[in-house]
């Protein structure tokens, strides 16, 4: 088996996965439209040079919806190994040393400490947890939840701000309401994952971006371009407007 290839379905990712669980796999999440992937792809390519014996998976996080968001992938670029289906560690971002250490790490050596199973909720590096600043009931999260989502007439809960958004569902949401001329607030819900993880539930909608109009939910990324394509978004955005 080659040590590098470029994943086409979920389908395939999990045979890959399944072929050898001794195996470290390297998966590099990536996307056209982050300039810094570009020069992570070639740092992922001369790993898989360097260390034949794991796997490297590349995989392009918005034609595979499906694995980014089941390794909650944030922002790309990112990285993740596992050996067979246990999760050996995380890479956030543009950093070829951090991940070029942590294929070191665990590619070239047969011990490893495992973090988390993939078969339950893949677990955080230690970096990325962010502790709350005060204790928050139920009750007073699910206040603020709704304040946020009457703040304006429509709110985008997305991940990054318009003006940088951090992943690519989120990049697209914002330039169709730019398109068709709906003014809209903002909330990143990777500065707050009480929000982040509370308004899913609130709305019963796994995944973000989440777009709410007048404080209730209206969809995602493909419930908004269904109005646009049906026609449904114009008037909505002069209702707005009004």
């Amino acid at each position: 088996m080659s040590s590098f290839v470029e994943v086409t379905s979920p389908e395939q990712f999990k045979e890959l996965l399944s072929k050898d669980l001794n195996r470290v796999s390297i998966i590099n999440f990536w996307a056209d439209f982050a300039e810094p992937c570009k020069q992570m792809n070639q740092v992922f390519q001369e790993l898989s040079k360097k260390y034949p014996a794991g796997l490297f998976l590349q995989v392009e996080a918005e034609a595979q919806p499906d694995i980014a968001e089941s390794f909650d992938i944030e922002a790309v670029p990112s990285f993740i190994l596992l050996r067979g289906h246990t999760l050996l560690g995380r890479v956030a971002g543009a950093d070829a040393s951090g991940l070029t250490q942590q294929v070191e790490k665990h590619a070239a050596a047969p011990t490893y400490t495992p973090l988390s199973r993939t078969d339950q909720t893949p677990a955080r590096a230690t970096a990325d947890i962010t502790a709350p600043t005060a204790e928050e009931t139920p009750e007073e999260l699910d206040k603020r939840l709704r304040g946020l989502m009457n703040q304006s007439q429509v709110v985008l809960f997305m991940k990054g701000s318009p003006d940088t958004p951090r992943c690519g569902f989120s990049r697209k949401i914002v330039g169709l309401l730019k398109d068709n001329s709906v003014q809209f607030s903002s909330f990143d819900i990777l500065t707050d994952e009480a929000v982040r993880q509370g308004l899913k539930k609130l709305n019963d909608w796994p995944t973000y971006p989440q777009l709410i109009v007048k404080g209730e939910l209206v969809g995602g990324l493909d419930i908004v371009q269904e109005m646009i394509n049906s026609g449904e978004l114009s008037p909505t955005a002069r209702l707005i407007v009004d």
